[in-house]
Parts: structure tokens; C-alpha cells; sequence
């Protein structure tokens, strides 16, 4: 055996993982079938702008543990993601907060909003609601729903709001503040110079092969290492064959336009029903460029089929039984540690992809002087 780990996939998953076992002393050799490495938060420098090219990926998190982590390899910035959504034209905060009322209704202070809310609640009458819909509109009214809600969620899942699950909105953020930062986490940026030096920083020092199939070279790639990190697909690992795990995917459209500044935002929404992408990206403002020119991506959303990029793991019902078939065949497989959003099909976000490699990584430390 050449290797004590080879590692499926140099994501944050795998780049993390490897990272620690490097550091331990372990010989590894990370593939990646890409033609680079970093996974899905791999950033491409166009016209000195680093431009995220599978989505906008803004790190956030409430751990002092993680953020001490992620910044003990690259500094960080102040970025704060405040979206914008884009309604036929008319422009609205987000999240939802006292900005947004304000834009809806023209009300002024939480009491006001409240009360326009709770009025649309109770008119709505919904005791039990059945579907998407009715659950977005008993937690915040008609309004909220039509303009901010329906257009975008039908989108993004290729599904009539009133055919998908109530459960996929258990609860939605509202907040009477006016406070346009996206998320509650006590740490938010964005690594200066780009996702990329995270990821080389990460993986320093150990042996990468980019453009490399693991399925296709399994064989002879398994007796090459003791162990293996896949943080691939769970159901392809096993052949698919309890099925196949449903997925949505992202199609993105990048463009080069000679203005310095094109809609003032990094990420705007765009909520309505007819406009065929979910939102525009403007990769400059993720670190505050200057340059006199800026690339913007338009994201549009599908069914993931075998052969494209999954992103989205869909978790009802259906999918979450076939999952657990799979889990319980990496339980069997001893020299096999499966981790990441695909392996555990789990929508992660960055922060915790980082907390699971690292709680995974330390239950395989014990078994070092075994």
C-alpha cells in the first residue's frame, strides 16, 4: 500500500479531512475528478474578480471553534450577505424584517407590521396546512407569500407550491428590526483572495490528481490505500442499487459586462414566476472590487439527472428512506468513511461540512494506534 487514506473529492469535506490526517502523519493522495480542486467553492479569477463559479458560497457561523479554524489559514473579510428581491421590477429587503414591511405596506414600526400580518393570517383561516403553500401563508400572510415566496420556491423546485410538502417551510424568518443581514450567525466573510487559497492552504503538502474518476480507476485505486474518504454520491458508491437519490441541480449563465457596477448587490432574487432564473449574482461586491468591469452569473434550476452536478439534496420522505438503505451499507463498510452533502445527503452549509469532517476525523484518530 502506497497510501494510508485516499481521499474521494477535494471539497471542504475532503480538503479538511486530509488536512488532519496530514498533520497527523498519514500518507495521502487526494483525487478529484475535476480539473481542479475545491469542489463546489472553487473561484475562477476573470478581470481580477473572483468569481464563484457553482454559486454564491458565503461562509457563515456562530462557532468561535470553526471560524478560529477557517481563519487560522486565510483572513477573512467583513462581507455581509444582504440580498435584495426583485418582484416585476419593484425592489425588497431581505430577509424578511421592518424594511420589507415597509416597502409591502408602508408601515413603520413592529406593532403596525404585526398586526397587517396576524390580519392576513387569521383572513386565510388555515387550521392544518397541506401543502407549501398554505403553510407559507399561515406564518406570514398573503402578501409575503405572493411576492416573495411562491415565485422563487416554484423555481427553485420545478414544482407547483401547492404540490410540494408543508415541511419544507417549518418555520420562516421574520424579524421586526431593520436589519438586512441575512443571517443570525455571531461570524460572516467571505476569505480574502478568493475561496481557492482556503483550499490550498488546506491541502499543502499533499499528494492531488485532478481530472481523475474514482469509478472509473476503483479497482486499481483501492489497493493503493488502506482507507478510503469518498465524498462522492452515496447511492452511485453502491451501484445505485436501492435507487437512485433525487437531487436539484444548478445551470449557470456567466457573463463579462463592460459596466464597473451592475446592480449594487452581490445577490439579487428575483421572485416572480416568469423570470426563468432565481437570481443574479455579481461575484464583485463578495470583496468590495473596484474593477472597471464585473462579471455576473444568472442561476437557473432543474432536476438533477445522473451525469450532472448535484447540489440540492431533496429530503422528503421518499428520498430519506432510500438514504437510510444506503447508510446502512456504509455501516458495513469498515475502511469506507463516507462524509460530505453527498455522501450524507445532507444540505449543508460550509460551516458545518467543516465541523462534520472535523468530528469524523477525530473518532478516526482513535483507531491510529490500533
Amino acid at each position: 500500500m502506497k497510501y494510508d487514506y485516499l481521499i474521494v473529492g477535494s471539497g471542504l469535506f475532503g480538503a479538511v479531512f486530509a488536512h488532519e490526517l496530514n498533520k497527523s502523519g498519514k500518507r495521502c493522495l487526494v483525487i478529484d475528478k475535476r480539473k481542479h480542486i475545491g469542489g463546489n467553492i472553487y473561484c475562477e479569477k476573470i478581470e481580477g474578480i473572483n468569481v464563484h463559479k457553482y454559486g454564491a458560497h458565503i461562509f457563515h457561523t456562530s462557532s468561535k471553534r470553526i471560524w478560529d479554524y477557517v481563519n487560522s489559514f486565510v483572513e477573512f473579510n467583513r462581507f455581509t450577505n444582504s440580498p435584495l428581491a426583485n418582484y416585476k421590477g419593484e425592489i425588497f429587503n431581505l430577509p424578511f424584517n421592518m424594511n420589507t414591511f415597509y416597502q409591502l405596506w408602508r408601515v413603520k414600526t413592529p406593532e403596525e407590521a404585526q398586526a397587517k400580518i396576524r390580519e392576513q393570517v387569521l383572513k386565510a383561516n388555515i387550521k392544518t396546512p397541506k401543502n407549501l403553500e398554505e403553510q407559507a401563508i399561515s406564518l406570514v400572510g398573503d402578501d409575503i407569500y405572493q411576492k416573495l415566496i411562491r415565485g422563487y420556491t416554484e423555481k427553485q423546485w420545478g414544482r407547483k407550491a401547492t404540490e410540494l410538502p408543508a415541511f419544507i417551510i417549518k418555520r420562516l424568518p421574520v424579524r421586526f428590526t431593520f436589519d438586512n443581514n441575512y443571517f443570525n450567525d455571531t461570524y460572516q466573510g467571505i476569505p480574502i483572495g478568493g475561496y481557492n487559497k482556503l483550499i490550498d492552504k488546506l491541502l499543502f503538502g499533499i499528494e492531488v490528481k485532478k481530472g481523475i474518476d474514482f469509478f472509473i480507476y476503483k479497482k486499481e485505486l483501492e489497493k493503493q490505500a488502506e482507507k478510503i474518504i469518498f465524498t462522492g454520491k452515496i447511492d452511485e458508491y453502491f451501484d445505485y442499487q436501492h435507487g437512485e437519490l433525487e437531487y436539484r441541480t444548478l445551470n449557470f449563465e456567466h457573463d463579462i459586462l463592460e459596466v464597473k457596477n451592475f446592480q449594487g448587490n452581490a445577490v439579487v432574487n428575483y421572485t416572480d414566476k416568469n423570470t426563468p432564473y432565481t437570481r443574479i449574482i455579481e461575484h464583485k461586491h463578495f470583496e468590495f472590487g473596484k474593477q472597471d468591469i464585473t462579471v455576473v452569473t444568472k442561476e437557473y434550476p432543474s432536476e438533477s439527472r445522473r451525469g450532472n452536478e448535484p447540489y440540492y439534496p431533496i429530503n422528503d420522505v421518499k428520498n430519506s428512506r432510500t438514504y437510510k438503505k444506503y447508510e446502512k451499507l456504509a455501516a458495513k463498510e469498515p475502511n469506507v468513511i463516507f462524509g460530505g452533502r453527498l455522501a450524507e445527503y445532507k444540505y449543508y452549509d460550509m460551516h458545518q461540512v467543516i465541523a462534520s469532517a472535523l468530528a469524523k476525523f477525530k473518532k478516526e484518530r482513535e483507531t491510529f494506534n490500533d
